[in-house]
Formats: structure tokens, C-alpha cells, sequence
């Protein structure tokens, strides 16, 4: 393998308003590289596969576990996160190219803030007011609920679900799988029920569950097996219940 090499295919855009272009790189072989490790290798040697000296080539990385999503990105063809895309398993040459339901903010890197703020219309956390103790008489959770709950909590909100959603694009108001994935998890907290109500009207306004067309790409693309469809399910069977406590309830 000394005489082996790791070819690239890269999209890239220099700004957000500028037009996309492609680029090939070529670098030596060597085992182990995952896609974030070969591009830290380009990184430190900028010059195309036409021998020409470009500009490093950004991308967004941190906890190469897994875990963070940071560096999620489309590898051949998959959205899927490039810290576990080894390079021994890939075919070359291995394209890479921006979440495309994001604003590229350059090359590789694009900007999530419209999933974040999804997660701010749904109010996705477990509030603490600072008068409770949250060390002693908080309530007790079955092994059952948990197990559920874990799922649900693994999600790292790297996009790739919204990525394969054909509802979620830059002309619709749909809010995404992983925003609803987060509503059932938060929905169960026996903590976090204090918003439940909110969060389900939330869902029932224009872009809401309703938006949904159940393709459910969603499930088979998340990388944590996420089950977002079985949420998605359960989210419609909540949000008919709060409808109708909004109609006779007054």
C-alpha cells in the first residue's frame, strides 16, 4: 500500500453568496484516517490534485466520538457524520458536500441556527424554576421509561434527519424530525411536563406535526437510531388530545 492513495472530490463555495464549485485532492495512504483525520491532513497541505496551492478547505468538528454532530456533512451520496466515516470503507474517490438544507457559510461548514431555533419554539428542555431540589424528592422514573427516554436523549441535533426530510427545505415553515424527537423526549420528563400544553400547540401551529408527510427517511438515516416515526406517531396522538382539551376547555 506504500504507493496508495486517499482521493477527494470536494465541494466548496468561498462565501455564502458565492457559487459553488468543486475540487479534487489527492493524499498518501495511510490506515485508520476517518474523513475529519484526512481532512486535517489537507488542511496542513492545501494544494489540489492539480498541484495548485488553495485555501484550506473548512469544515466543523469537535468531539470525534460521535456524539456532537458538529461534523455532520454528505459523504457520497449520505448525509452522515464524517468522524465515523472511515476511509477504509468508503469508495474513492469519497465526495464531500454541505448539508444542503442549510446555508453554506463556507465549503463544508453551513449554519443550523433555523434547527436551534425550532428547538426554542418547542421549548425543549427541563425547567428548573431555583426552588426545587433537584437533589432529593425529584420523581422517580421506571427502567421502562428510562430505556425510552435514552433513545430520545442520544440525538446530537446534527441535521442529518432535516437533511432527508422532503418537507423540510428553505420554502417551508416545517420545523424537522429532530425538533419533534425532542418534544416526545421532553414531553415524558416528569419534570418537563410543565410546558407540555406550550409545546404541543407549538406543534399545531403552521410548520407543526401537521407538515409532516411521513416519509420517514428521518428514521433510517439518523446515526444514534433515533426511532423519530415512533414519536412522530405519538406526538399526533398528543396533539389531537391537547386539541381537543383546547375546544371544550375553557
Amino acid at each position: 500500500m506504500a504507493d496508495a492513495q486517499i482521493r477527494f472530490r470536494i465541494k466548496r463555495q468561498d462565501k455564502p453568496d458565492a457559487a459553488p464549485y468543486w475540487d479534487d485532492f489527492v493524499m498518501p495512504y495511510a490506515p485508520g484516517h476517518n474523513v475529519v483525520s484526512a481532512l486535517m491532513y489537507l488542511r496542513e497541505h492545501p494544494v489540489n490534485a492539480r498541484g495548485r496551492g488553495v485555501e484550506p478547505v473548512v469544515w466543523e468538528s469537535n468531539c470525534m466520538e460521535e456524539v456532537c454532530g458538529a461534523c455532520a456533512m454528505i459523504v457520497n451520496g449520505t448525509p452522515r457524520q464524517a468522524c465515523a466515516a472511515l476511509i477504509d470503507q468508503l469508495t474513492q474517490p469519497i465526495t464531500l458536500e454541505p448539508l444542503s438544507k442549510f446555508p453554506v457559510v463556507r465549503d463544508l461548514l453551513v449554519e443550523r441556527e433555523r434547527m436551534f431555533a425550532a428547538l426554542k419554539q418547542v421549548k425543549a428542555w427541563v425547567p428548573l424554576d431555583g426552588s426545587q431540589d433537584i437533589h432529593e424528592g425529584a420523581p422517580r422514573i421506571s427502567p421502562v421509561d428510562q430505556s425510552l427516554r435514552y433513545l430520545f436523549s442520544r440525538c446530537m441535533t446534527c441535521g442529518c434527519c432535516m437533511e432527508v426530510c422532503p418537507q423540510f427545505h428553505e420554502d417551508s415553515r416545517f420545523i424537522g424530525p429532530a425538533p419533534l424527537g425532542q418534544v416526545a423526549l421532553h414531553n415524558q420528563h416528569p419534570t418537563s411536563t410543565y410546558f407540555r400544553s406550550e409545546r404541543l400547540q407549538a406543534l399545531m401551529e403552521p410548520g407543526g406535526i401537521a407538515d409532516c408527510g411521513n416519509a420517514q427517511n428521518c428514521v433510517k438515516v439518523c446515526p444514534k437510531d433515533i426511532p423519530l416515526t415512533q414519536a412522530i406517531g405519538e406526538l399526533g396522538r398528543q396533539t389531537t388530545v391537547q386539541w381537543l382539551k383546547d375546544l371544550f376547555v375553557r
